[in-house]
């Protein structure tokens, strides 16, 4: 549950919020932002995932200014952690509105990948889309003001 508030939560972000999200999978896109491409990312990982008919892996997705990680909900194993300056843009899809995705560049090949989550409930997806923004923001915020003093 979200506090009514939690917009202007500052405090928690910095630490971290955290959202437990299945995982459904990957799909490499051409370019780094724009809805027409998240869409079609997520209706090709969707499609390729009911195909699957496997469980999906439960993650703790955990975002701060410093970038998005994922855990393994069962195990409590690092999964992937993924700098901010690494991503490139975030949203949750207007079709299937419980998804949220991300895409983010690989730092060894320098590919585009857009890794798509399913939340229990659409307001979840929306609230990791904006927690994203917010630390987009702050991160923002924390460079400009480490870099004001030059």
């Amino acid at each position: 549950e979200l506090p009514e508030s939690w917009a202007d939560m500052q405090e928690p972000l910095l630490e971290g919020m955290c959202f437990t999200l299945k995982y459904l999978g990957m799909t490499l896109v051409e370019k780094p932002k724009g809805e027409e491409m998240a869409a079609a990312a997520i209706r090709r990982i969707v499609a390729t995932a009911r195909v699957g008919a496997r469980k999906f892996q439960k993650v703790i997705l955990t975002v701060s200014p410093r970038g998005i990680s994922l855990q393994d909900a069962d195990t409590k194993e690092m999964v992937e952690n993924i700098s901010i300056y690494r991503i490139s843009y975030c949203t949750t899809d207007k079709l299937q509105n419980k998804v949220f995705a991300y895409v983010a560049q690989r730092q060894e090949s320098g590919a585009l990948e857009c890794h798509a989550f399913l939340s229990p409930k659409k307001k979840i997806a929306q609230a990791v889309t904006l927690t994203v923004a917010q630390a987009f923001q702050m991160a923002l915020d924390l460079w400009e003001a480490a870099h004001a003093g030059r």
